[in-house]
């Protein structure tokens, strides 16, 4: 990947590696409402899912300033989950998680991705914000439908997630 410019700073938006994994980990801890998984889960996005997550870092520091993570749906190649993204917080209003969701979802496009399935809880209205102004952009129809309901949680308190999809991409 390269550089890009979000609000005045340059970042270099490229894939993650294994190195990343702890950074990663605790970006994700700095951003509320985010669930954060082990370091481990992190190191295996890195090393094995990179074609379809992205960091953000600052040029002259080695911090992540955002992430990506996703893959491609098993038996559906024409559609990319979007599982997490993350903004820190001192990087946050200037446009970085559209930047990287675009750069990623244009990427994928030249390997035959169509749609971006997500799941976003009803309240995580700068999530839903994101991926409608995706959809607005690109020309997209976003839909939702139930995925998982909260008694699926084991009785964590924790709210739907039900799923967005938006597409088809050209």
């Amino acid at each position: 990947m390269d550089t890009d410019t979000v609000r005045d700073e340059v970042l270099i938006l490229r894939r993650p590696c294994a190195n990343d994994g702890a950074q990663i980990h605790a970006l994700i801890a700095a951003c509320p409402p985010l669930d954060t998984n082990t370091v481990y889960a992190y190191l295996l996005l890195a090393q094995y899912f990179q074609d379809t997550c992205i960091v953000a870092c600052r040029q002259e520091e080695d911090d992540l300033a955002g992430f990506i993570s996703g893959f491609i749906v098993p038996q559906r190649a024409d559609t990319l989950f979007i599982w997490q993204v993350a903004v820190h917080p001192s990087q946050r209003g200037r446009g970085l998680a559209a930047t990287m969701l675009d750069r990623l979802l244009q990427e994928q496009i030249s390997r035959g991705v169509r749609f971006i399935e997500t799941t976003v809880s009803p309240d995580n209205q700068g999530s839903r914000a994101l991926f409608n102004a995706l959809a607005r952009r690109r020309g997209a129809v976003l839909s939702e439908t139930p995925m998982f309901d909260r008694s699926l949680f084991g009785g964590q308190s924790h709210e739907d997630e039900p799923l967005l999809r938006l597409g088809p991409f050209q």
